[in-house]
């Protein structure tokens, strides 16, 4: 079976009887266990529960009419581990939760479900999502589907290289920093961050709450709109969901984006941008000219203290979220003679280099006499930040720029050095600063090798519809979405 094929078209096939949910299942099962012992996209396969879900979606379209109606039945997807999925490992990619079983489901999870989605297995990350490369991971590294020799990006990395793979049709990840983007970047897949509060959070282990958003990863822009159709909605368990009206996000799709203002800010196209981003963002820009967009120059001025801001909150946050890993109430343990022996021992034993990290610049910027000095003028300066966005959607309908400033890296080329590793994010990071949402899409590739270059968009909170209608014209009229890694 051709596991490349996109959602919608498996989905057509399995309406018009040409194949059942089994053969899909089966042939992606047959397909992870080729190829992804050399890839590590996957840190659990479901397989004996992914075929009886087939077998129930198979039974349920052949004997219950409104089963044809439900937009994922009897399609294979994979959840990144870090969102509880009941009875499955929800292991963060962390030894401190190297046997921890989620008790319950997420309501992305619980949405996925009830679309029809037969849930395969739990996808690998950078540990607790703090990365950018999945290198991270208690686990295993994962691998670029293009060339193993380089990361896929992080920390959703294993959602994107099984989607680019052809391990699953669709995957679902988390972006509190690019973390659904850069990868989607790296591996040449759509990614979508949706707004912040779209998507419910309930079910995901929290790494900075104000930051952190649940998003898909698809082969194209047109399964990613059906998927944030199935997950985006209010939820009450989420105190930060927004009580907003969803909508059909593949209605607009196909729609005219004649003049469309598209902004490009100027503190985005720097020095620096490796020649084939340059060269094929370039060329991206050109094609939303050729579409009859309006391309017109904006300003972000505070784009210089987006990274040294999101380091301040984002670690802060994460200390605070992480310190219910005690050896306590649950996950991992290892005795002392005395509660913080144990606390130190368990989390010591626990927790990675990375982790380990960010807990202490959390816990620094927010300690008794530096909270003002750090914490405080980090959201000021996010206040900043998010006016800049606002000035320039009063002048524009998105934004584009290049998802990130190079293609993949080689495995361990910035393990060793963590500010060249999160300076790759430097693009992304605003847009969960802000809260509005961002997509990123094929635009290009490199040469040797050959690894694929994404271009970002970025819309106004809640404007998910226009950024996909965009990103769809664009999609369609280039052929970048078609290539698939040998």
């Amino acid at each position: 079976m051709d596991c490349f094929q996109t959602l919608a078209s498996l989905r057509q096939r399995l309406l018009d009887g040409e194949i059942t949910s089994k053969e899909v299942v089966s042939g992606f099962l047959g397909r992870i266990e080729s190829v992804d012992s050399d890839l590590n996209a996957l840190i659990h396969l479901d397989k004996e529960g992914a075929l009886k879900q087939a077998q129930t979606a198979d039974e349920a379209l052949a004997s219950d009419p409104d089963a044809r109606s439900k937009p994922l039945i009897g399609l294979p997807v994979v959840v990144k581990d870090n969102i509880a999925e009941r009875g499955q490992p929800l292991t963060c990619a962390s030894k401190i939760l190297s046997n921890f079983v989620a008790p319950y489901d997420s309501t992305v999870v619980s949405k996925l479900k009830s679309a029809g989605a037969v849930l395969m297995g739990r996808a690998n990350l950078d540990e607790f999502a703090m990365g950018s490369s999945t290198e991270n991971s208690a686990r295993a590294i994962t691998r670029n589907p293009w060339d193993a020799d380089h990361i896929p990006g992080g920390s959703s990395g294993g959602s994107a290289a099984a989607v680019s793979a052809g391990l699953c049709a669709a995957a679902i990840g988390s972006d509190t920093g690019g973390s659904i983007r850069q990868p989607a970047s790296f591996c040449g897949c759509v990614g979508l961050k949706p707004s912040y509060g779209r998507v419910s959070r309930f079910g995901l282990t929290a790494f900075a709450s104000s930051l952190d958003q649940i998003g898909p990863l698809t082969r194209d822009v047109r399964d990613a709109a059906t998927v944030l159709n199935v997950i985006a909605g209010h939820d009450e368990r989420d105190s930060t969901s927004v009580p907003r009206e969803t909508e059909d996000y593949t209605a607009s799709l196909g729609q005219d984006i004649k003049g469309l203002k598209v902004g490009l800010p100027k503190e985005y196209f720097i020095e620096g941008l490796d020649p084939a981003v340059k060269v094929s963002i370039d060329g991206a820009v050109s094609q939303f000219q050729q579409l009859g967009a309006e391309i017109v120059e904006v300003s972000l001025p505070h784009t210089e203290y987006a990274i040294a801001t999101y380091y301040i909150i984002c670690t802060a946050e994460a200390s605070a979220n992480l310190a219910r890993f005690d050896g306590i109430r649950y996950g991992a343990r290892v005795d002392g003679k005395d509660p913080v022996e144990l606390y130190a021992k368990t989390r010591g034993a626990g927790f990675g280099s990375e982790v380990k990290r960010r807990i202490i610049l959390g816990t620094y910027v927010l300690s008794s006499g530096y909270y003002d000095a750090y914490y405080l003028r980090a959201q000021k300066v996010r206040t900043l930040i998010r006016q800049d966005f606002q000035n320039a959607f009063d002048q524009v309908d998105l934004l584009l720029t290049p998802t990130v400033a190079a293609p993949a890296f080689k495995v361990g080329e910035k393990s060793t050095d963590p500010l060249q590793m999160y300076l790759t994010d430097i693009f992304t990071i605003s847009a969960n600063l802000v809260g509005n949402c961002g997509l990123s899409l094929p635009c290009g590739f490199s040469q040797n090798p050959k690894l694929p270059i994404g271009l970002q968009l970025m819309g106004r909170p809640f404007e998910e519809a226009n950024l996909l209608k965009a990103a769809y014209a664009y999609e369609q009229s280039t052929d970048w979405h078609k290539a698939f890694p040998s």
